[in-house]
């Protein structure tokens, strides 16, 4: 499954304000197809598979108690995939990730025992800023040492897993009894708070849409037809409506929904906006071009290693939230596989250079309704790990299909 940092446009244009008919840009469409550009369909299909597939099975899986359930369960695998595919944009990987969300969560949750006085603000600076620092470290391994991507993080699997181990000691569990964290992923917004939070998404969406349009007609650059721009706007409002009065007829939507939003609009425009962004695609696309560009390139490695780290540590705070609680196997279990898998089946490509942070969101969405629907169906564990690893497969595999069409026909 391939997205990729900007949609193709189509080569003719009308000269008078840079905009292409719908004809042309259909066909130049159905030609990019053809050609390995598959955008973000395949995962919306199998979105709509797996939600009938389920729903066939069990009529729990599209109720609204079941829809807010998702919100909750997907929060951190989208928050942590989103540094994840920083990451691979390099063609890096980070396998660290599971355990340094352990780490934030752990260190938010002794920070804010009773008795220590510590502002929540202070201890959920120092929680992210560990997450931060860590991967500073790792990133200075693969970048100044030139450590490959793989075993420094695999040994920061191994440490920081350990550092858990001796930090927790024998007090086996820590119970978090701090309102605000407890809050992030067990409390929900108010209906009014909602609808605020909907209108205001689908307004900037809006604005983005027309301003890039805007942008680009100034330029002389070609645009998507406005009827295309006008239908993702609505496409989006419907959405976001239709969430809102789904999870409102239940328990409303999380506070972490909040969290999930900033998330994507903040590391998008980092990604899609600024100078910094671009030089991310460009290293992970030709590292040595972009040395000879003047882009430092052992830099741009170790800020998207902080950001994986950081977000990891935000991801490991959401957990320790759900369970208001942390332990010994904080950060195991499925996180960094979900993690890592969400990333790769939303799209980011594993060859560096193409990707998303909407891989991060729609990945996640994939995985947790997988993990979910097939909890709904009590199959065992192995189970899941089986039907996740052939949904992984499948996508790497399209990916590497995808990425052999474009470079048989030049585009890439």
């Amino acid at each position: 499954m391939s997205t990729t940092a900007e949609a193709p446009q189509a080569p003719i244009q009308d000269e008078s304000d840079g905009r292409i008919s719908l004809s042309d840009f259909l066909r130049q469409r159905a030609a990019a197809l053809r050609e390995g550009e598959l955008g973000t369909m395949p995962i919306v299909i199998g979105i709509i598979v797996i939600a009938i597939y389920f729903q066939s099975r069990n009529s729990n899986f599209l109720t609204a108690g079941n829809f807010v359930n998702l919100i909750a369960q997907m929060a951190a695998i989208m928050i942590i995939g989103t540094g994840i595919v920083f990451v691979l944009l390099l063609g890096e990987i980070d396998l660290s990730v599971g355990y340094v969300s352990g780490m934030g969560g752990v260190i938010a949750a002794l920070l804010l025992e009773p008795g220590k006085g510590i502002p929540t603000s202070v201890a959920l600076a120092l929680a992210i800023g560990t997450g931060i620092a860590i991967g500073v470290l790792q990133g200075f391994f693969v970048a100044r040492v030139g450590v490959p991507s793989f075993v420094v993080t695999l040994a920061g699997l191994l440490g920081w897993n350990g550092v858990l181990l001796q930090i927790i000691g024998s007090s086996g569990t820590i119970v978090i009894q701090n309102n605000f964290i407890n809050s992030i992923a067990n409390d929900y917004m108010s209906p009014a708070l909602a609808w605020i939070v909907a209108i205001a998404a689908v307004a900037a969406f809006a604005f983005q849409q027309l301003a890039t349009v805007f942008r680009r007609r100034e330029a002389g650059l070609p645009n998507d037809p406005m009827a295309f721009v006008i239908a993702r706007i609505v496409i989006l409002a419907i959405a976001a409506v239709a969430v809102v009065v789904v999870a409102d007829s239940d328990r409303g939507l999380p506070y972490v929904t909040l969290i999930m939003l900033g998330t994507y609009v903040i590391w998008n425009f980092v990604a899609q906006r600024t100078r910094f962004g671009r030089h991310i695609y460009a290293v992970g696309g030709n590292a040595e071009a972009a040395r000879r560009a003047g882009i430092s390139v052992p830099w741009i490695k170790i800020a998207v290693f902080a950001i994986s780290g950081g977000m990891a540590a935000i991801g490991g705070i959401v957990l320790a939230s759900r369970l208001s609680s942390v332990d010994t196997s904080t950060g195991g279990g499925t996180i960094l596989l979900y993690s890592i898998a969400a990333a790769v089946i939303g799209g980011t490509s594993l060859f560096g250079g193409r990707g998303t942070i909407k891989s991060a969101f729609l990945g996640a969405i994939v995985i947790t309704m997988i993990d979910n629907g097939l909890g709904l169906l009590n199959v065992s564990a192995g189970t899941k790990y089986i039907v996740t690893a052939l949904v992984l497969l499948a996508a790497v595999t399209l990916d590497s299909l995808s990425r052999r069409g474009r470079v048989a026909t030049g585009r890439s």
